[in-house]
């Protein structure tokens, strides 16, 4: 969710039903070093709360440290990414890769259990690939050094996100007497039916959804209907598409500024209006404008032609 779950997204998933959400994955080196982009994601707002702040990272000083300035910003949690699967990440030894090196991995979440008086969470994956799937004995290390709750991904690092995610080990955490924290799954989330066949079947004790979020921010009360009803939620007309990104759209350029604003919103166009026919050359124009009034008028343009 690197460049997607800011603090305007994670506003609109708030809104819409979002139960306790994370940072982007905050790099430990750049935080020692006071980049500001890694700085700048330590940014939480009271409204968004419960909120964790997630780093990532190889060297265990660092992570202590960068453990240290993130609790500083206040956040309800810090979580360990030891699930990205992107190639800079990975090959470098954090994200998934440290899954590689389980008693690094053990050890890393130790040290940076005692460095905070903070939650401490865990987002990994089944194993690095389909010959090293030791969750099962992850799952319990990490609860014995003192994470809260884990959460895991169900693919390897290997698969990145091809073919479908195997929940059958996460199923297998839930069952085993040792493991007491909460168990959450992820991966492939994507209907309200495939989410009570999979907590049914695997007892998890809750989901975390990523993917099926971008564009598309009512994703969770559209879920937790479901659960609660049976019934699915009216999908979101054009009238609240166009609403909520223009609301995106202002978060941002209050967030980011008005040109970093307007850029970095272009990536959720298409998102937003997915499904929508002949929409291309709107996008187009909403992807190539620059001032945001010119944005706006654009926007209206949409409800006017598709409503």
């Amino acid at each position: 969710m690197e460049d997607v779950s800011d603090p305007p997204f994670r506003a609109l998933c708030k809104k819409h039903g979002a139960d306790v959400m994370y940072t982007e994955f905050i790099s430990s080196e750049g935080l020692i070093r006071n980049a500001l982009k890694s700085s700048k994601k330590l940014d939480i707002f009271e409204d968004e709360r419960p909120v964790g702040i997630q780093i990532f990272g190889s060297d265990i000083e660092s992570m202590k440290k960068a453990t240290a300035l993130a609790a500083a910003a206040n956040p309800d949690i810090i979580d360990i990414n030891y699930g990205c699967p992107v190639k800079k990440v990975a090959c470098k030894g954090a994200g998934a890769g440290i899954l590689q090196d389980i008693p690094k991995m053990v050890k890393m979440t130790a040290e940076i259990v005692k460095a905070t008086n903070l939650p401490v969470t865990v987002k990994t994956r089944l194993g690095w690939d389909s010959n090293s799937l030791f969750i099962e004995e992850v799952a319990e290390k990490l609860q014995d050094v003192g994470i809260k709750a884990l959460s895991i991904h169900g693919r390897t690092r290997v698969q990145m996100y091809k073919g479908e995610a195997d929940w059958t080990l996460i199923g297998k955490i839930k069952e085993n007497p040792k493991v007491h924290i909460p168990i959450f799954g992820n991966g492939d989330i994507n209907s309200p039916e495939k989410l009570l066949e999979y907590k049914s079947r695997y007892g998890v004790d809750g989901v975390m959804i990523g993917r099926a979020s971008i564009g598309n921010p009512w994703v969770f009360n559209q879920l937790k209907h479901f659960m609660k009803t049976g019934q699915h939620l009216d999908p979101p007309g054009i009238e609240e598409r166009v609403a909520v990104t223009k609301e995106h759209l202002a978060r941002s350029l209050k967030w980011k500024g008005e040109r970093q604003g307007v850029v970095e919103m272009r990536r959720h166009y298409a998102n937003y209006f997915k499904g929508i026919p002949d929409f291309k050359p709107i996008r187009t124009q909403l992807v190539t404008t620059d001032a945001p009034a010119d944005i706006y008028e654009l926007l209206d343009k949409v409800l006017f032609q598709f409503a």
